[in-house]
């Protein structure tokens, strides 16, 4: 099963695309760590204090993949400096 998830997210305290890349860069190394899933930021990449990451997970049950996905979302809003907004799942 794959999983696919889209979620914008505001950044609140970026001043930059500098101070913005240093808070992706965090939070993409963190899931990519903890998880077994692929992140990347694909939208915004221009703009300071907006941003829109895709993330997949692969596995062999919807269950666990949905859990993957769930967990790096979790993983995202325990961050104080960014703010998830939409989220939208496909499944495939």
């Amino acid at each position: 099963m794959i999983g696919y998830v889209e979620c914008e997210c505001f950044i609140y305290d970026a001043a930059s695309l500098k101070d913005k890349r240093a808070v992706l860069q965090r939070i993409s190394s963190r899931i990519k760590q903890k998880f077994n899933v692929s992140i990347a930021e694909i939208d915004y990449q221009d703009t300071w204090q907006r941003t829109k990451f895709g993330i997949v997970a692969i596995t062999s049950n919807r269950v666990f993949t949905e859990k993957e996905l769930n967990n790096a979302l979790s993983l995202i809003d325990s961050f104080p400096e960014i703010e998830r907004t939409v989220t939208s799942f496909e499944w495939f």
